[in-house]
């Protein structure tokens, strides 16, 4: 019964709460469909914290991408063995996984140093910040520190194929039944945090100006050479 609650019916109750909830909140409340900024508050902290957890988790997700859907038949079709690509895994996803934690503890340390920053800060953006901290925590500890030291535990035939069963309505919870605990904790917080997404400042990762690049550009002069020109005229 448990085996099938958290990979059955768990995945599915947390994309169902996704799916529902944003269009909820596109549709009925529109308005706050934005992630406000606090760059008038404050702008040094957040360039470093913003550019480095961003490039970070870019490079999280296409290495997630690279473990969770792509099959291990198709790194064997085209000639990577399973100690290439751990050892690739290990470097890039480390390296990713250190980006997204230093930007998340810069983050955070802004929103409790900085007053203005911290009294304009939502309990939801601290619960979305410290949710991904300990997910990012998870999975850098995992690829750093778990695969190098217990062993270098090869997801690509459990937790993959599992994930990918889940898109074909054909779920295989038997599948998880022996993937180590942290794996485990990994992946159910992380169902989690999709599950809150429309209810925090994360919805807006949904949200692409595909018209910016062809809009009107905006020009801008300065006050004072405006105000000389007037005159001269």
């Amino acid at each position: 019964m448990e085996l099938h609650f958290w990979w059955t019916a768990y995945p599915y109750l947390c994309a169902a709460i996704l799916v529902v909830g944003s269009f909820y909140r596109f549709v009925f409340r529109g308005k706050s469909w934005t992630a406000p900024s606090t760059e008038i508050f404050e702008k040094k902290w957040l360039r470093y914290a913003s550019v480095i957890f961003h490039y970070g988790i870019i490079f999280a997700f296409i290495g997630h991408v690279m473990g969770m859907l792509i099959p291990l038949e198709f790194y064997n079709a085209i000639g990577i063995d399973d100690h290439t690509y751990h050892l690739f895994a290990i470097a890039g996803g480390g390296v990713a996984g250190l980006m997204v934690v230093l930007g998340l503890v810069l983050f955070l340390i802004r929103k409790f140093v900085i007053e203005r920053v911290h009294v304009h800060t939502s309990a939801g953006s601290y619960f979305t910040i410290i949710l991904l901290l300990i997910i990012a925590g998870l999975g850098t500890y995992m690829t750093l520190v778990y695969n190098t030291t217990v062993a270098a535990y090869e997801y690509r035939v459990s937790i993959g194929p599992w994930f990918r069963s889940l898109f074909t309505l054909n779920p295989q919870p038997e599948l998880m039944l022996n993937v180590p605990t942290l794996f485990k904790i990994h992946v159910i917080l992380s169902f989690l945090l999709f599950a809150s997404i429309p209810f925090t400042k994360l919805v807006h990762m949904f949200s692409f100006p595909l018209r910016y690049p062809a809009r009107a550009p905006q020009q801008y002069r300065s006050r004072d050479g405006y105000s000389k020109n007037t005159r001269q005229n």
